[in-house]
């Protein structure tokens, strides 16, 4: 099975796990933000940022809108971060 396959028959799966629509994990934008973060931080910050940015939309109503403005609001962090 190919790797694209086994990612959507995952996010699919886990998705429906947690009661959640499959639609509204926008995957290759979750991707594209885990890389921003792992080459402009630090790689384990990615699965953390991603969790991060999870809670935040899920506790600003878990909208579509809500997930695409948390994922952006990583990636714009990404940008402007220096470490201390």
């Amino acid at each position: 099975m190919a790797t694209d396959d086994v990612l959507t028959e995952w996010t699919e799966h886990l998705a429906t796990r947690f009661g959640l629509d499959p639609r509204l994990v926008p995957v290759e934008e979750v991707l594209d933000m885990a890389a921003d973060v792992a080459h402009g931080v630090v790689r384990p910050a990615a699965p953390l940022s991603a969790f991060i940015a999870g809670l935040a939309a899920g506790r600003n109503g878990g909208t579509a809108r809500d997930i695409a403005d948390a994922v952006a609001a990583v990636v714009r962090e990404v940008d402007t971060w220096t470490p201390a």
